[in-house]
């Protein structure tokens, strides 16, 4: 993938700027990003071994909603009822499906669904900076700001190879960001970047790469690969350059993957009934979560759904009104329908944020960052059902029964799927790194 800076700039809470990107996979309608990414087969049949290496899987795929900002786990899956009200906040409690667990009361439907799932009350870090913490819950090693390890979807990518029909990490609507792209590939190189699949609840959306412009015939589309030729030839001369190598091999299979209509197809939302349209919900969250399980059924290994927007530090109340109505139907729908179409028992499902919100509600009604404490779900692949692992204080501020780090998050996603979490990958400089250098299996997980 290349990336060429423009002179946009954005900010996040905490002031922090940095300059957008533009990808240069706009150039060519077979996608440079797409070609480069479809280097992954061939080198996870190399230096990884592939997915002929991998151990006994308990999971085929992963989806991993994230919600990026950081869900208030007082006002969602942790509520203290008991606290004082600039702890408890203004929502209340109802019970679910689970004997004798409660839940916020702006999450009927969950509270419907919460037997399928293991809800984590004890997800704990000590950092509580937006892009430092979420680079270190989505590869489970701890690095700066700037992402020095490889995330899960793009290590999953290295180690299970690229099936032929499908990208292997599927980012829907594209990988998290603050100030600037989160959940990437670091050392192991533009080849195992996700595949942004665009919001699906756009009108006339389509996927980048998988659609051709209007009017063009088979002809020209093998025309413009010569293109890429052009790119590939040019990254020939820029030895260890990973952003702008790539094969003439991986641009015949980037023009065989536009060709192909299982991949088309495969994204092709409005090909679902509207009745399921209408479970999900029509909004940006319901219609990305639909296209997850699509994903799912189409072969992607590891899909991370992208929700943020959870940063509230003021008029918190206000932002949950909204955004939690979203999120109970998208979700619920989710994993209704994975069972229902008898994929829930090799998916894993997984929803978390980088942190908490603290306990106290600041003077601007709203929550602050908290690594200190919490929730998280899981479900599928095995998972027990309707269990609650973990717990906070009465004030939900720190963690007081089997705390969950992100190591701990991170190597259950790969024993699930087969993958070694202590494998030593090799960097470009041909040095031998851990894709874990800690953490442990979350056994109680699993029946």
């Amino acid at each position: 993938m290349i990336d060429i800076q423009t002179g946009g700039r954005w900010r996040s809470c905490d002031g922090v700027s940095r300059r957008d990107f533009l990808r240069v996979g706009a150039l060519a309608p077979l996608g440079l990003s797409l070609s480069g990414m479809l280097a992954a087969e061939a080198a996870s049949r190399g230096a990884s071994g592939g997915g002929a290496a991998l151990k006994s899987a308990r999971a085929r795929s992963v989806i991993l909603v994230f919600l990026g900002g950081g869900l208030s786990h007082h006002d969602s899956f942790d509520p203290k009822p008991e606290a004082v009200e600039e702890i408890r906040g203004k929502y209340g409690t109802i019970p679910t499906r689970v004997s004798g667990l409660h839940i916020s009361d702006k999450l009927p439907r969950m509270a419907q669904v919460m037997d399928r799932f293991t809800l984590v009350r004890s997800g704990t870090h000590e950092n509580d900076h937006h892009e430092t913490a979420s680079n270190w819950v989505l590869s489970g090693r701890f690095g700066s700001p700037f992402g020095d390890h490889p995330s899960m979807g793009s290590v999953v990518a290295h180690e299970t190879g690229f099936g032929g029909r499908m990208p292997p990490y599927v980012a829907v609507p594209k990988n998290p960001s603050f100030t600037w792209e989160l959940g990437k590939a670091a050392w192991l190189g533009g080849r195992f970047e996700s595949f942004s699949a665009g919001n699906p609840n756009e009108k006339e959306w389509k996927v980048r790469d998988l659609s051709r412009a209007a009017g063009v015939s088979d002809e020209a589309l093998a025309r413009r690969k010569t293109l890429l030729g052009a790119v590939d030839r040019l990254g020939d001369r820029i030895r260890g350059n990973d952003q702008i190598q790539t094969h003439d091999q991986f641009a015949q299979k980037a023009s065989e993957l536009v060709l192909s209509s299982h991949a088309r197809e495969a994204f092709l939302v409005d090909n679902e009934e509207a009745r399921v349209r209408d479970e999900y919900g029509r909004t940006d969250f319901g219609q990305a979560c639909l296209l997850a399980r699509r994903m799912v059924e189409a072969g992607v290994r590891f899909t991370t759904v992208n929700y943020g927007g959870w940063d509230h530090h003021g008029k918190i109340f206000e932002g949950l009104d909204k955004k939690l109505p979203e999120f109970d139907q998208g979700l619920s729908a989710l994993v209704v329908d994975l069972e229902r179409r008898g994929l829930l028992s090799d998916t894993l499902l997984l929803v978390m944020g980088e942190f908490g919100r603290t306990p106290r509600i600041n003077k601007d009604a709203g929550r602050d960052h908290w690594g200190r404490a919490g929730s998280m779900l899981f479900a599928g692949a095995g998972v027990q059902r309707g269990q609650v692992l973990g717990a906070t204080d009465k004030e939900g501020a720190y963690v007081t029964e089997r705390p969950v780090r992100p190591a701990d998050v991170c190597w259950t996603v790969y024993e699930a799927l087969g993958i070694d979490p202590r494998k030593h990958l090799v960097t470009p400089e041909g040095r031998p790194v851990e894709i874990l250098d800690q953490g442990g299996f979350i056994g109680e997980l699993f029946a």
